[in-house]
């Protein structure tokens, strides 16, 4: 039984949060398998699938309006199989339904819900819709309508129905076959589509687009990786949407991390849900733009941001949980949850925190009476110090070390406040993102590089099975489904930059390994292109593919990215081969749409080249090792790949770039190769330094 008098449906049993999270509702819900679905054609019923995740918002205004409502859930139990899918376990699902919601409707979003026949094959579907009482302030149909309508014509209109549903699917489908058309691989793919994403540039509060205003960091990365080509306007382009984002609202000022994106243009009022992927990405970013930089204030941000993963989203044996909710208890024992309670602050709580510091803070992070939030004030940097310093009559100085002072204590302070919920549930995928964001910041933060390890080494404890099949997700100790094209994709990547940090050659077999895997279980050899399902998993009304980047890297822009840097270590030409068919299929898109491939455009960069190899052998712990490594990893260098290596290791023979390689004089040497002809090793770095320029 629940806490109340309710009893609990069948998602009590699920482990993800999100499931657990609808298992009081008096809805008869079941989680996605072969039970509900064959209820639903021994009933011949249509099939509601619902999906969403934990940390969103208006999933829980959703379940709260409707699915906790017991008429309303009496009409879904009556005419309808309900299914909950949580999307972050389930990604295929969610690609699938999603792509009919956004051909019926236009647009999509979460919560997702979708009409299905008996088969699931979906013929209606929304988001959001209201109860009653607000269907006409939103000028929409109640969810009692839709409900309603959609039980009628299933019954009444039944051959209707039907053939719309397959003309859906027939769409659907369509969108996963390969372009007819084809673009040249060249370096004015990579020009044309800057251009285009500089012409989407916000010139007054950076980023891209209109309102609502998403972080975008895998955009930010292609143009890092333009301004080396030589684009003038990619650094400064990318310079102003950091620091915009970083004193907005968008940032946690006094935690750390960014929220998941800007309900404005200029970065103030966020969707409150923080999100391990968004902090990952921006975490490296931040810190490889400082690195191209030298700005001292990104490199704070990034470090940060790694506090606050480090901090408040780590299981204690090294792996990172999903995400943070948007909604918390204004205060202990509230009724109800509010969106951004644990973040927003009034005059009267800063002085309570800071005494007589709450002035200048308050003025300094934009805090006022009437607030920017429902009446509250979410933490900002409107202007600068100097402004400030100059509005108050004191000194930079005076102000920047009251605000450093504080900084802590209005963290303390929060915690007090009852915390946003937690989805501890561990992904495969995000939590690639994480490893190799810490692996490459490890070169300027040293100790990131032991959490980037105890990350993978939780990973391939718990998320692999003994005969080597990844895993999707896990949380205490309950394995989730297995691992798709990103999971894999994600983590061959990842392990490619711990193994360039740590010289651990195993990190470089198992990237081998998870490649050779991907290919086996996700390649399609009719279109040239990956599927995101494995061959080996659960069929479904069609296999997904999207080779598109969204918040993260598509499985197909990150399995392209991971098999190009894997060749220029290994040399074995099939993942060259399918890289660049996966690239082929894509450049027309690359050159209409470049905002939504950010991933893809940073392959093609590597693929168009010139790409570098430098092989390093010695012993990692060795002096002289590390000051060559240091050398080779202290610049932004996105097309130098890294192998290392200890002399007649047997792991060697994996790669032609480290295999025969020997220390000259006993000394560790280091090899600098392009296209696997090399220039004659050193030993000092700095040798390697004159050569790498």
């Amino acid at each position: 039984m629940s806490a109340g008098s309710r009893p609990l449906n069948r998602l009590a049993h699920e482990s993800s949060p999100y499931l657990q999270q609808h298992a009081d509702n008096p809805v008869d819900w079941y989680p996605w398998g072969e039970e509900a679905l064959e209820r639903a054609r021994r009933e011949d019923k249509p099939i509601l699938v619902s999906i969403g995740y934990a940390a969103c918002h208006w999933c829980h205004v959703m379940a709260h309006e409707s699915f906790a409502d017991p008429e309303i859930a009496a009409i879904q139990n009556e005419h309808f199989i309900n299914i909950k899918v949580d999307r972050e376990e389930r990604p295929d699902l969610d690609a699938i339904y999603m792509a009919a919601a956004q051909a019926l409707t236009g647009r999509g979003g979460w919560p997702l819900n979708v009409f299905c026949l008996p088969d699931g094959t979906p013929f209606y579907a929304g988001t959001y819709f209201p109860p009653d009482a607000k269907a006409a302030r939103y000028r929409m149909p109640s969810w009692r309508q839709v409900l309603l309508s959609i039980a009628e014509a299933y019954r009444s209109r039944r051959a209707e129905v039907t053939a719309s549903a397959h003309e859906l699917l027939d769409h659907i489908r369509l969108l996963a076959r390969p372009l007819p058309e084809t673009a040249p691989l060249d370096e004015a793919l990579l020009t044309t589509a800057a251009a285009q994403i500089g012409r989407e540039f916000d010139h007054q509060y950076g980023g891209f687009g209109d309102a609502p205003k998403f972080p975008q960091p895998l955009i930010l990365e292609f143009l890092l990786r333009a301004h080396l080509r030589g684009d003038v306007q990619a650094l400064p382009m990318l310079h102003q949407t950091l620091e915009q984002m970083a004193r907005g609202g968008m940032y946690d000022q006094v935690g750390g991390g960014f929220h998941r994106y800007s309900v404005d243009d200029r970065w103030l009022v966020p969707h409150f849900e923080k999100m391990l992927y968004d902090n990952a990405l921006l975490a490296e970013i931040y810190h490889l733009a400082a690195l191209v930089t030298g700005d001292p204030f990104l490199a704070r941000i990034a470090d940060e941001t790694f506090a606050y993963l480090l901090r408040d989203l780590r299981h204690p044996d090294g792996a990172f949980f999903s995400s943070e909710d948007a909604d918390s208890l204004p205060i202990a024992g509230a009724a109800h949850a509010e969106e951004g309670a644990f973040y927003v602050w009034t005059p009267d709580e800063l002085r309570i925190a800071l005494g007589d510091d709450a002035t200048l803070v308050g003025a300094y992070y934009g805090v006022t009476r009437q607030g920017n939030f429902e009446g509250r004030s979410i933490l900002h940097v409107p202007r600068p110090a100097a402004a400030v310093a100059a509005m108050l009559g004191v000194s930079v100085k005076r102000l920047e070390e009251t605000v450093a002072r504080a900084r802590p204590l209005l963290r303390a302070f929060r915690e007090r406040r009852p915390r946003p919920f937690r989805d501890e549930k561990i992904i495969t995928a995000w939590n690639a993102l994480a490893i190799r964001a810490l692996a490459v910041a490890s070169a300027r933060v040293p100790e990131y590089l032991g959490f980037a390890r105890q990350c993978v080494d939780f990973l391939l404890t718990n998320l692999r099975r003994a005969d080597g099949r990844l895993l999707r997700s896990w949380k205490d100790g309950r394995p989730g489904p297995t691992a798709f094209l990103e999971d894999y994709a994600l983590l061959c990547d990842a392990l490619i930059d711990l193994h360039a940090a740590s010289g651990e050659t195993q990190y470089l077999a198992i990237a081998v390994e998870l490649a050779d895997a991907l290919l086996d279980l996700f390649w399609d050899d009719q279109a040239g292109m990956f599927f995101d399902t494995g061959r080996d998993q659960p069929a479904l009304v069609t296999r997904p593919r999207d080779l598109s980047d969204n918040a993260t890297p598509s499985g197909s822009s990150a399995a392209a990215y991971a098999l190009l840097r894997l060749y220029a270590i290994t040399g074995r030409e099939l993942y060259m081969t399918r890289a660049r068919q996966v690239l082929e299929q894509a450049t027309p898109m690359l050159k209409r749409f470049p905002l939504g491939f950010g991933r893809m455009l940073c392959a093609a960069d590597i693929a168009i080249g010139p790409t570098r190899e430098l092989a390093i052998i010695g012993p990692s712990d060795h002096p002289q090792t590390q000051a060559l490594v240091a050398v080779a990893r202290a610049a932004y260098r996105p097309r130098l790949v890294i192998a290392r290596a200890m002399p007649n290791d047997p792991m060697t023979l994996l790669s032609p770039l480290l295999s025969g390689r020997t220390m000259i004089d006993g000394h560790p040497t280091a090899y600098l190769c392009e296209q696997f002809a090399c220039q004659l090793p050193v030993t000092t770095p700095e040798a390697l330094q004159a050569q790498l320029g």
